[in-house]
């Protein structure tokens, strides 16, 4: 028997494989999802396949998966993810416990959005991902705003030469997804597919979907922050071509949105969009503090507003 599953005391963080040393992701789909000692198992009618719980960081669960109490056991005290979704990713639906134990990012991202100076910062950074070498050193958010229009306005319509598709402008109902044209109904399907990958990386992460640095008010507000990192290289040509095809007759209206949807999951494995996803998160949050050699810390400490943290587990009325 494992220890911490049942009998025993929990794992240890420091007995468990850092983050950097683990396989990024499982994706599963179509099987039933056990244990057996430490190891996670999937099977099917073909047989069971044995995942070592110890050295994976993340279990995506697709359609068709149940999971059993004991694998959710092997899986919390093996410090994994467990994020349940649609087809290879695409829908976010649900989280079990992050992989992180150390709150550093989520303390870095709430530190960062609460400061204007800060946040400018971190904005300016997302901004540059996105302009491919352009410095955005000085620019306001108004100066950010006003770039980044230009630069997806030159987008769509490069595209809609390319593929012979009429562009106007993104107009959507987000409470009715037929009330919009053809173009807006296939980027909001793309998009949506892209949300739902973003999303599952914030949270393996432990950062909070809701602490934006451009997009504020919502509870996926750092979600769409990191979406729209991709969006000129992966959603958008995705919907111009499903809509060109659609026109050419190639693929009918009706299966649109599935084909959009189809082709995003293809893409975001080709791109490697998780492994993306986490090493952009990191790179806006900590860029200079977290490495392979220098992981974040597992550590319970006590918050202090002098000396900013104090070692947990002591009893201070020794000092006084």
């Amino acid at each position: 028997m494992a220890r911490g599953l049942g009998v025993g005391k929990p794992t240890r963080s420091s007995e468990l494989t850092r983050a950097v040393d683990r396989i990024t992701f499982v994706y599963l789909e179509h099987c039933t999802i056990g244990r057996d000692d430490g190891a996670l198992t999937a099977t099917t009618e073909k047989g069971t396949l044995h995942i070592p719980s110890s050295a994976l960081g993340v279990l995506i669960l697709g359609p068709g998966t149940r999971v059993t109490h004991q694998a959710m056991l092997v899986a919390a005290d093996s410090g994994t993810s467990v994020i349940w979704c649609g087809e290879n990713g695409v829908r976010y639906y649900a989280h079990g416990r992050p992989l992180g134990r150390s709150t550093r990012l989520l303390e870095r991202q709430a530190a960062l959005v609460s400061n204007t100076r800060t946040r400018l910062k971190v904005a300016r950074r997302m901004y540059e991902m996105r302009f491919h070498g352009e410095s955005t050193n000085g620019l306001t958010m108004q100066q950010l705003r006003g770039r980044e229009g230009a630069r997806i306005r030159d987008v769509y319509r490069r595209l809609s030469e390319e593929t012979g598709v009429k562009w106007d402008k993104r107009q959507y109902d987000p409470e009715d997804f037929l009330a919009s044209d053809d173009i807006n109904q296939a980027l909001s399907a793309a998009h949506a597919a892209l949300y739902g990958v973003v999303h599952s990386v914030i949270v393996a992460l432990g950062c909070s979907p809701g602490l934006g640095f451009v997009h504020k008010g919502h509870d996926r507000s750092f979600v769409y922050d990191i979406a729209d990192l991709y969006k000129a290289e992966v959603t958008i040509p995705v919907a111009f071509e499903a809509v060109a095809r659609m026109n050419n007759e190639d693929i009918t209206p009706d299966i649109l949105a599935s084909e959009i949807r189809r082709k995003c999951r293809d893409l975001f494995r080709e791109k490697k969009l998780l492994t993306r996803g986490v090493h952009d998160i990191n790179h806006l949050l900590v860029p200079d503090e977290i490495s392979e050699d220098n992981p974040p810390p597992a550590v319970i400490e006590l918050w202090d507003d002098k000396l900013e943290s104090v070692e947990a587990g002591k009893n201070y009325s020794l000092d006084s």
